[in-house]
């Protein structure tokens, strides 16, 4: 299976690899891309484990889970990527209509891993 992050690159040599931990996403748009094909293929610990720390939520997993249940995500489209900013649009499905998430996340590194701290919604 091709890597739904939109790399072009087989799944278990793309994020498939990201998600199993046999390797750390090296940059932020890799951690941003494999959290994407998370959302994709329902892994919500991975979600959870590479949101940083500090904007962890008890709640966390119950939401992504709800958000799971009610969107098909379709493409990603990468806007920008910077050292630690990557903006994007993903393309999905919800309640049969078609929509689009469109976001400007930020990222951390720390000890050599990189983690998810927030977001910009554009829309």
């Amino acid at each position: 299976m091709i890597c739904p992050c939109g790399s072009g690159i087989l799944f278990d040599g793309c994020c498939g690899a990201i998600l199993a931990g046999k390797r750390k996403a090296g940059t932020a748009e890799q951690l941003m891309r494999s959290r994407y094909t998370a959302y994709v293929v329902k892994d919500v610990d991975y979600l959870v484990r590479t949101t940083h720390p500090s904007t962890r939520t008890p709640s966390l997993a119950n939401s992504i889970r709800l958000w799971m249940e009610q969107v098909e995500w379709l493409r990603l489209h990468v806007l920008f990527s910077g050292d630690d900013t990557v903006e994007f649009i993903a393309e999905y499905i919800s309640d049969g209509k078609p929509g689009q998430h469109h976001e400007r996340s930020a990222f951390k590194k720390e000890k050599g891993e990189w983690f998810y701290v927030g977001d910009e919604h554009e829309s």
